[in-house]
């Protein structure tokens, strides 16, 4: 009622969110414009060099749960290809609230290890961030979510299946989203294998996507773009 009848003007998050209105509540006759997230480029920087070994695969999330379980299982099923087909040494880093009977359960299950960070204080992701080598955005259709935003800064390179906004934020420089394989609005099993070959690619020639994961940042997601476009 308010998008339809009260609002002067509209602002949506990205593309994504802005088709998603209009394919639920039709289109509607006010004017409008996309404005992606920021974040502070100082805060949210590069730092030092990852070691080689082992891969540290990231997800940061507020909560992987309520129904978000399978990104759990996505993301360790991608450790583990990369493990197996690439020979790497992996470990799978998950930031965020998980219920202790969902890490035991993936802890007795997974064949690589898992560091269960918990839920953090905004000011440690820059250095979680830093310490990783790939970022894997677990989330189904987000409208522009600051965990890739964030990552992209601090130099991390983003993989992630092709739904919401994702194809927006992370460009080829900086990443890698693919096809999800499936109909992920009916939540059908993804292609791991094509996102495991995607990622591999991007491990291989990491120092160039790290910077290219700082220039897409620096280009559309600092701070002073976001509230610049608010502001008009």
């Amino acid at each position: 009622f308010i998008r339809a009848r009260l609002a002067a003007r509209i602002v949506y998050q990205s593309e994504f969110a802005r088709r998603w209105w209009e394919d639920w509540f039709g289109a509607v006759r006010r004017p409008s414009s996309v404005v992606h997230n920021g974040v502070d480029l100082n805060l949210y920087s590069p730092g030092g060099q990852v070691g080689d070994r082992p891969v540290r695969l990231l997800v940061v999330e507020g909560s992987v749960g309520g129904g978000y379980e399978m990104g759990l299982d996505w993301a360790v099923r991608l450790a583990e290809t990369l493990a197996a087909e690439q020979r790497l040494p992996m470990e799978l880093m998950v930031v965020g609230r998980v219920a202790p009977e969902l890490q035991s359960a993936w802890q007795a299950r997974s064949r690589v290890p898992i560091r269960w960070a918990g839920t953090l204080p905004r000011e440690r992701i820059p250095e979680i961030d830093r310490s990783a080598h790939l970022l894997f955005s677990v989330d189904l259709h987000p409208a522009c979510p600051n965990s890739v935003i964030e990552a992209l800064a601090c130099g991390l390179p983003v993989a992630a299946f092709d739904t919401g906004s994702l194809a927006e934020l992370v460009t080829p420089e900086a990443g890698a989203v693919v096809p999800y394989g499936g109909d992920p609005w009916k939540i059908e099993p993804p292609d791991i294998p094509a996102l495991a070959m995607a990622a591999a690619d991007i491990l291989a020639d990491l120092p160039r996507y790290r910077r290219g994961a700082r220039r897409r940042a620096e280009s559309a997601f600092g701070l002073d773009r976001m509230v610049e476009g608010y502001l008009q």
